[in-house]
């Protein structure tokens, strides 16, 4: 069995204008099933806030690592989990 498509991100070389775009972009186009591994230099609590306003239901959040220098987030994007009414 082949395992589910995996992405890495590592916001710390993107600049700061563009970090949530490619997130939200990246996560758009991953295929139910499969997750990106988010890295960071901080905790990205607002980033989590802001997948559950925009996608609730749609992924799971499990930290890999949590500092304090590095951290690493697993988000997964749910199958089926989308009521219908976000486009999702």
């Amino acid at each position: 069995m082949t395992s589910p498509a995996h992405t890495t991100i590592d916001v710390r070389t993107i600049v700061p204008q563009e970090r949530h775009s490619r997130i939200f972009s990246s996560f758009t186009n991953l295929p139910a099933g499969a997750a990106l591994e988010l890295v960071n230099d901080h905790d990205p609590q607002p980033l989590y806030r802001q997948f559950k306003s925009d996608f609730h239901g749609q992924f799971t959040w499990e930290y890999l690592e949590q500092g304090p220098a590095t951290w690493r987030v697993r988000i997964g994007k749910e199958a089926g989990n989308c009521c219908g009414g976000c486009g999702g």
